[in-house]
């Protein structure tokens, strides 16, 4: 499998856009690729406030409008890493859970993979807060989520070049993102 895709920039994987270029090279340093990926993963998990964490209804999209406002939902905070790490050189992908909701619904949320060591490892960068730690690891995920298969839940295996069509359709839907998470965010993948 080429890692082309996983390296290449688009409309909202903006790995070639300037702010987001800059942002990557200041992360880069000196560091090798395992220490920048985790630096990478850090600085957007921390720095990047998770919209409704926040109580924040702007809607972010691109990586360049996650990086310039600094909020987004578990997507656009995983377009940005994407955008980063590639931007560097460091193949990355979007992969996607399907988690319960705990009113018998299902809401799609969304990570990142990086690929280090010759194979992926999947990477949340969505924002801890109390019960929720994520951590950068290549040992095994340690995401913000665990699934739960008997509910329903799941780890959607395949590891995606472009967002999800269903993803940017919600989010380019509303121009309140706290709204749309109480109308319902996407419940499945959508387009791959």
């Amino acid at each position: 499998m080429s890692l082309d895709p996983y390296l290449a920039g688009d409309e909202v994987v903006q790995a070639d856009h300037p702010a987001v270029r800059a942002a990557a090279t200041a992360l880069r340093g000196g560091r090798d690729e395992t220490g920048f990926a985790r630096v990478a993963f850090e600085f957007v998990r921390d720095e990047v406030r998770h919209s409704v964490d926040a109580g924040d209804p702007r809607v972010t999209v691109t990586a360049a409008e996650v990086l310039e406002q600094r909020v987004g939902l578990c997507y656009a905070k995983s377009h940005l890493l994407a955008a980063v790490l590639r931007a560097e050189g460091v193949p990355a992908g979007l992969c996607y859970q399907r988690l319960a909701t705990g009113d018998g619904g299902f809401v799609l949320h969304g990570l990142v993979a990086v690929h280090l060591d010759g194979r992926w490892h999947r990477q949340d960068p969505r924002g801890n807060k109390p019960g929720v730690d994520a951590q950068f690891s290549l040992a095994g995920p340690r995401l913000a989520f665990t699934v739960d298969p008997a509910a329903g839940e799941c780890d959607y295996e395949p590891v995606f070049a472009t967002p999800d069509p269903g993803v940017l359709a919600a989010l380019r839907s509303t121009t309140d993102v706290l709204a749309l998470c109480a109308a319902g965010l996407p419940a499945s993948l959508s387009g791959h």
